[in-house]
């Protein structure tokens, strides 16, 4: 995949601002993306509109375990998130549901990159071209399940 980057210089980026509260009784995709990181960046939507990588820090998506949090990204535009670490239970909803692909990436990497560079990544050999900087970098390889997983499509897809 290949995008540009919306830099979140920031740790525990959590669910309650990635899609506030009042926003859960929502359900179509559309609406959620409407509110998707409402809660700490007014400028989002103008951002995604040129953007759909998101870089950001330790613990993204921690908070609640519900699947709005990815959905709202993903329907916004954003098709992957590199973070230092993620919460497990963001980490997950977003491999099952096939909403976005969150990637782990080093600290010398998360300060090489940064808001709008283009980057262009490769899940097969898990390598990261900044082709605004012609840098390269690597990226933590998704464990084997996981991987299947996001090759198939999503969990509902998978056929062990």
């Amino acid at each position: 995949m290949k995008g540009k980057v919306i830099k979140y210089e920031q740790d525990n980026i959590d669910t309650d601002v990635i899609l506030p509260g009042p926003y859960l009784k929502l359900h179509e995709h559309a609406e959620l993306a409407e509110h998707a990181m409402e809660g700490m960046d007014p400028d989002f939507h103008s951002k995604v509109k040129e953007a759909n990588i998101i870089v950001t820090g330790k613990n993204f998506g921690c908070g609640s375990s519900r699947e709005h949090a990815p959905i709202a990204l993903s329907a916004s535009g954003i098709e992957a998130v590199l973070a230092l670490s993620f919460a497990r239970i963001f980490y997950r909803n977003s491999v099952d549901g096939a909403y976005l692909l969150p990637i782990e990436i080093d600290e010398k990497t998360y300060s090489a990159i940064s808001e709008k560079d283009e980057l262009e990544i490769d899940t097969n050999t898990n390598v990261i071209k900044n082709i605004t900087k012609n840098q390269t970098y690597s990226m933590k390889p998704f464990p084997d399940l996981i991987g299947k997983i996001i090759e198939a499509g999503g969990l509902f897809k998978y056929k062990p």
